[in-house]
């Protein structure tokens, strides 16, 4: 039987969120309509999630001590991970003391890092993924490229939103492409991954819910990416149903693997009929933000229905959906967003203002969303609300 207490009280149901971005934000939205008590946590102050939160406070994640000390005292029902850069180790021992970590501690620290659950999928689970290898030196690099080939890319271990990723065309590229990646991990310097470049048809996010019920897939999510980085997702993919099949077993051998109960992003790239794996995040994903309008329940919902061991609803789509990234680039301290009015004059479209309290070179501060009749419509609708809102300067 699940039971919920009062927030704010002796009786409350905890979660502690380690990571406070526009994800972790939904997250905590959904939570609270339960009446869980939200502790957001981050490196920066008032990130997006703290708005939300009963509670909030700066932490620095990859310091052991300091992030034992934080949940030991908050003592949460429930410790979510809402990012990469966390001491995965300290999860693991919390795990051991009677700590439930979201969807385990394992888990988390296998995802965390580019060669651990690259190791782990094609090696222990035998999943077909791109020839890779990894490189700690500058030379170890050189001859891992050269023995994978060109093109490939290159990218840190542990790194999100594109950072320090480098799609390497030639031998001239090799050492900006290392210095780049030395520059955009989460945790600094570091192992790197080099990975064939597979000229693959389309790329998806299977959104994968392991839940007290089994395991639910929601409809494929295309996406593209600039330098790594999400800008646009729309939703449902059109592909084969065969190949949509393949996915759905190759993402619940993953996530079956990793085990626990929560939401699964599972990114894969398809070559004709074949299904490569490329990376698997085990919380909401960016491009999943297309369910907040998409479907009666966001990945966020759904993320907090399967923490809390609550059934999986009835699953709806509405047809065609797309989101489109807010970006801006430069240095804006407590960013006006303007064009609003604009911006919705479009029907069925929809926006989310991130809150985010300042830009430093380029930074995603909200995403547009909209339904269409078609795909191309809905992806132009949402392209267009994004590119109607300004900043004030």
């Amino acid at each position: 039987m699940v039971s919920i207490g009062t927030p704010k009280s002796s009786t409350a149901t905890k979660i502690i969120l380690l990571g406070a971005g526009e994800l972790g934000k939904e997250v905590a939205i959904e939570a609270q309509r339960y009446g869980i008590h939200i502790m957001a946590i981050d490196k920066y102050p008032d990130a997006p999630a703290m708005h939300v939160a009963h509670e909030s406070m700066v932490v620095d994640m990859l310091n052991h001590d300091e992030l034992e000390r934080v949940i030991r005292k908050f003592n949460p029902d429930f410790i979510v991970p809402e990012i990469e850069a966390i001491s995965t180790q300290t999860l693991i021992q919390l795990e051991k003391d009677g700590f439930h970590v979201i969807p385990n501690a394992n888990a988390v620290n296998l995802t965390m890092n580019r060669e651990n659950i690259r190791n782990f999928v094609s090696k222990d689970l035998n999943i077909k993924t791109s020839n890779y290898k990894f490189a700690e030196s500058i030379d170890e690099f050189r001859k891992a490229i050269l023995e994978i080939g060109f093109p490939c890319v290159s990218k840190p271990i542990m790194s999100s939103s594109g950072k320090g990723q480098t799609l390497i065309q030639d031998a001239s590229m090799i050492e900006s492409a290392w210095i780049y990646g030395q520059t955009g991990g989460r945790s600094g310097k570091g192992k790197m991954i080099i990975e064939e470049f597979v000229p693959f048809d389309y790329e998806i996010t299977l959104l994968t819910i392991r839940h007290v019920g089994g395991t639910s897939f929601l409809p494929p999510i295309g996406h593209m990416q600039i330098k790594g980085d999400y800008v646009e997702s729309w939703q449902p993919h059109p592909m084969q149903e065969s190949v949509l099949e393949e996915c759905q077993k190759i993402a619940e051998k993953v996530t079956g693997g990793l085990g626990g109960n929560g939401l699964f992003g599972v990114e894969l790239f398809i070559k004709g009929e074949e299904v490569f794996f490329s990376e698997v995040s085990p919380r909401p994903h960016d491009t999943g933000m297309v369910t907040l309008i998409s479907s009666n329940h966001s990945e966020f919902a759904l993320h907090v229905r399967a923490i809390l061991g609550l059934p999986m609803p009835n699953l709806r789509t509405y047809g065609y959906a797309a989101s489109s990234a807010i970006l801006f680039e430069g240095e804006y301290k407590e960013p006006v967003f303007e064009n609003l009015n604009k911006a919705l004059t479009e029907p069925d479209t929809s926006i989310r203002l991130f809150g985010k309290p300042e830009i430093r070179g380029k930074r995603r501060m909200g995403v547009a969303l909209a339904l269409g009749d078609s795909l191309e419509e809905a992806r132009r609708k949402a392209k267009k609300v994004s590119d109607s809102i300004s900043i004030k300067r």
